[in-house]
């Protein structure tokens, strides 16, 4: 007879061989790394699988170390680094072992100088949920047919800055950091470690066996404030965790809150939610209108903030008005300028009351303790 497996306590030897070689920013990276390891196992279980992301500004910070633990630890590792998008979705789709795709530098495909990758993007995004595929013409000449590669597996990616944020919303994210001097970690020497995690990786798949029907039905209940996209992202590891128990069901959700809001504070969101909330909560705070120029005087100026270089040079007028316009009032009509009265002249400007529904739908929640209007600020009729 098959001896049973302690869920709880192969998941707490996964956290602590990951605690050997990786230094993690907070206990809930820890928690999340765990799970996603377990979560690789059960693929075929969910609804969709989120990418785990190592994401640092500068090299050094331990990124590419936490990508080769894991890969002791998942199902078929495959390491890709420039791997084409063809590449990838053929080793998918044969077959019935599905890779675990581990994507090193992956800003040398998404970065500033990574040119065109849409097909890649495309496939990263698809595989996100069990039903993606990715269409590819198969044939020659004439005699070519469309054909449906199935596109879903798990991923994890590790990079400098940032990723899409259509591949970031999908991610658990782990903001690496450089080690500092009193953090110390075990050299991790591939010809002794990897054995000690392939062992664990063993167990694990055994393990994944014995909860697979409990989990395959699996609804787990969520926190509090984690719905749509970061309520599928976490799902499956919150899924894991209870079917592991112990403290893992609880870890799990605390580490779930945390590196959801943790997301939502370093995301700021498309450039036009970013423009919108700078309006609201910097330059437009307590003020119904304000004329163009003394929009663009206070965004520009404003530290920490992308306006005063775009693209090398500040924002203007007409991208100003460009990038309302995508945004509608509570009239369902695009945002523009209106003529505003000012002592002796009419200047073209915006009013507060015409971006309101848009701040409502697409803004985060405002600070709590909002900053008091610039002085000499222009509310004459």
């Amino acid at each position: 007879m098959t001896t049973s497996i302690d869920g709880a306590a192969l998941l707490d030897e996964v956290e602590a061989f990951h605690r050997r070689f990786n230094v993690f920013p907070t206990d809930a990276a820890f928690v999340a790394v765990a799970l996603w390891d377990a979560h690789a196992h059960l693929l075929d279980c969910f609804d969709s699988t989120p990418r785990l992301a190592f994401l640092s500004p500068e090299p050094g910070s331990g990124k590419t170390r936490a990508l080769e633990i894991v890969e002791t630890l998942v199902p078929q590792p495959m390491t890709a680094v420039n791997a084409s998008a063809a590449a990838l979705f053929r080793s998918v789709s044969a077959g019935t072992a599905k890779p675990t795709i581990l994507f090193d530098e992956i800003d040398t495909v998404f970065g500033p100088k990574a040119g065109d990758n849409e097909e890649l993007r495309g496939f990263l995004n698809a595989g996100h949920r069990r039903t993606g595929v990715t269409y590819r013409c198969i044939g020659d000449g004439g005699q070519q047919s469309v054909q449906a590669f199935p596109s879903y597996c798990a991923v994890a990616v590790a990079g400098l800055g940032s990723l899409p944020d259509t591949i970031l919303s999908r991610s658990v994210i782990i903001r690496m950091r450089r080690r500092a001097r009193n953090e110390r970690v075990e050299p991790f020497r591939a010809r002794v470690h990897e054995a000690e995690g392939h062992k664990l990786r063993d167990r694990l798949a055994a393990w994944a066996e014995q909860v697979r029907d409990v989990v395959m039905g699996a609804w787990p209940e969520m926190p509090d404030g984690v719905t749509d996209r970061p309520a599928d992202v976490w799902e499956p590891l919150i899924a894991v965790a209870d079917a592991a128990g112990g403290a893992w069901p609880e870890r799990a959700r605390a580490a779930c809150v945390e590196l959801v809001t943790a997301s939502k504070a370093n995301d700021k969101g498309s450039l036009g939610v970013r423009l919108l909330t700078d309006l609201r909560d910097h330059v437009m705070v307590g003020i119904d209108r304000l004329p163009t120029v003394a929009i663009l005087d206070r965004l520009n100026a404003l530290d920490d903030a992308p306006w005063a270089d775009l693209h090398g040079k500040p924002l203007d007028n007409r991208r100003l008005s460009k990038m309302l316009a995508e945004y509608m009032t509570a009239d369902n009509e695009p945002i523009t300028s209106r003529n505003i009265k000012t002592a002796g002249s009419v200047l073209k400007g915006y009013y507060a009351a015409d971006l309101a529904d848009a701040w409502a739908r697409y803004c985060p929640p405002p600070p709590e303790s909002p900053l008091p209007p610039l002085p000499d600020t222009e509310n004459a009729a």
